[in-house]
């Protein structure tokens, strides 16, 4: 009898995690794909290490796999309102692009505001999440597409958009690109709740008998 792999969050890479909820949930890569936004050939190389998803990536994941952004990494949960240049809030995940929050987290939250650090040649998968999105480049140069637009942005360039068409973006420069994201709905609010059943949903609570 071949012994069930166990998998875990910690230690465990994304590639790992998004194959076995995926199966664990009897779900194709084309029906994941469908239901995510993403397309499956992403999706499959995802699952084998050849690409790495986005945190707007992951989020677009987590309805279709019935999970928290909590089962891909760990998700901020403190509320400060001051950030300290010299202490920034790195969000662990399993990605070459450095994420640095900025928004604070405060309750019922209408935006969030992230720095990216992106490497040369790195290139976002596209992706879709509605919403608005403000987009200003600190450093570097950032080749963006989206729909059937292309633009070509530099050091203090900004992009302002709702977000209804797929977007993706890839640093064509040779150093990295600092790029402040800010943009609606938070990406993290929604998702700060710990999944204490493991993205299962919770049972219904049976009525007392009178």
């Amino acid at each position: 009898m071949k012994k069930k792999e166990v998998i875990s969050k910690h230690g465990v890479g994304i590639a790992a995690l998004l194959r076995d909820r995926r199966k664990k949930l009897g779900l194709s890569l084309q029906e994941l794909a469908k239901q995510s936004g993403l397309s499956a050939s992403f999706l499959s190389q995802a699952e084998r290490g050849k690409a790495i998803p986005s945190i707007v990536s992951l989020i677009s994941l987590t309805k279709p796999l019935d999970v928290s952004l909590n089962y891909f990494f760990d998700v901020p949960k403190d509320t400060t309102i001051l950030r300290r240049g010299d202490d920034p809030e790195v969000i662990n995940i399993d990605s070459p692009v450095t994420y640095i929050r900025l928004s604070s987290g405060l309750p019922d939250e209408k935006m969030d505001a992230i720095l990216h650090v992106i490497p040369p040649g790195w290139e976002f998968p596209r992706v879709y999440r509605a919403g608005e999105a403000f987009y200003y480049v600190l450093d570097g140069e950032l080749h963006f597409e989206m729909g059937d637009q292309t633009f070509e942005l530099a050091a203090g360039d900004s992009l302002h958009f709702n977000t209804q068409l797929e977007y993706t973006m890839k640093n064509n420069g040779e150093k990295p690109v600092r790029l402040l994201w800010v943009g609606t709905p938070p990406l993290f609010s929604e998702h700060m709740a710990e999944s204490k059943t493991d993205g299962k949903k919770k049972p219904k609570k049976k009525p007392k008998k009178s």
